[in-house]
């Protein structure tokens, strides 16, 4: 799959851009799946300035897709036409404040639990056992061992298609389970945090049995995108998945992880049509045996082959 080459259009269109755009990019290189096909164009904006006037600039017809760093995505083989939008070293800022930690979009989730230890932060140790970035976090309001974003949010900021710049506070969200409310084509560029005061040994110690759980009870080391299905009101997504007779189920390359049921692998070969029916079978089988329809919870984006 080769798409138009979109770039010197763009260029002409954005002259002062500071920032890099990249034609016909290998998803497969920037997704945790390690499969699917190409973006038509990638932009990578140098900073939050910079993002705001490429989309002032760019034509309102032309899609736009925003990507984090790929762990819980899914590219389909036929890849994305328009704009793909990855935040890169400017969105990688952080600032502690007191109990306030200021993070750009781009800082890993890992990094920003590690960053709030070291500062005698409590609170944010949990997302030591998230995979991704802050921005994604703020879209799915992401969780993990008892605590959600939504619990050490206080800001946040993020541009809109037109390029305007929008602030909201954590009441304006709108977050639910694994849900933001706010409209979807808003790009997160920084968020700022508080936690409680805390001893680093103690949350050290908190992020360390975190760090054990996730090795023993997932498939870290594997091309993987994380949790599949999000966990139905009352019930656990891996539980249904595992009484559907499910676990170690395999379509092509693709297979449902013996270690942990809620996780889909790719063994090697996969191509992420392998990996979407493999899911689609799932949910089939879940709604058979309970009447459970499973939600997706990895972001699905692109076009068939």
């Amino acid at each position: 799959m080769i798409f138009p080459d979109l770039t010197p259009a763009l260029h002409k269109a954005a002259p002062d851009l500071r920032g890099r755009l990249e034609s016909n990019v290998h998803m497969a290189d920037l997704c945790w799946f390690r499969t699917g096909g190409p973006a038509q164009v990638l932009f990578t904006p140098a900073d939050e300035e910079d993002l705001a006037y490429f989309l002032q600039r760019l034509d309102p017809d032309i899609h736009v897709t925003v990507v984090g760093v790929g762990s819980n995505l899914l590219v389909r083989d036929g890849g994305i036409t328009g704009i793909v939008i990855r935040l890169g070293k400017g969105f990688h800022n952080l600032r502690i404040d007191g109990l306030r930690i200021e993070a750009g979009a781009r800082i890993l989730d890992v990094k920003l639990a590690g960053a709030a230890a070291e500062a005698n932060i409590a609170g944010l140790a949990f997302y030591r056992g998230i995979p991704g970035a802050v921005g994604g976090a703020l879209r799915m309001n992401a969780g993990a061992y008892g605590a959600e974003t939504k619990d050490v949010l206080v800001s946040c900021r993020a541009i809109d298609r037109t390029g305007k710049l929008h602030v909201f506070s954590n009441a304006e969200m709108g977050f639910s389970y694994r849900h933001a409310s706010v409209p979807h084509d808003l790009i997160f560029t920084s968020t700022l945090y508080e936690g409680k005061a805390g001893e680093r040994a103690a949350i050290e110690a908190q992020m360390a049995e975190i760090t054990k759980s996730r090795q023993e009870t997932q498939p870290i080391n594997t091309r993987t995108g994380g949790s599949t299905f999000k966990n139905p009101p009352g019930d656990k997504a891996w539980q249904l998945v595992d009484a559907a007779g499910c676990r170690g189920l395999v379509v092509g390359d693709a297979q449902v992880s013996e270690l942990h049921c809620n996780f889909l692998i790719n063994r090697g070969a996969a191509s992420a049509q392998d990996i979407e029916s493999l899911g689609e079978e799932v949910r089939r089988r879940v709604f058979a045996t309970s009447g459970v329809t499973l939600e997706w919870e990895i972001e699905r984006v692109g076009a068939p082959q």
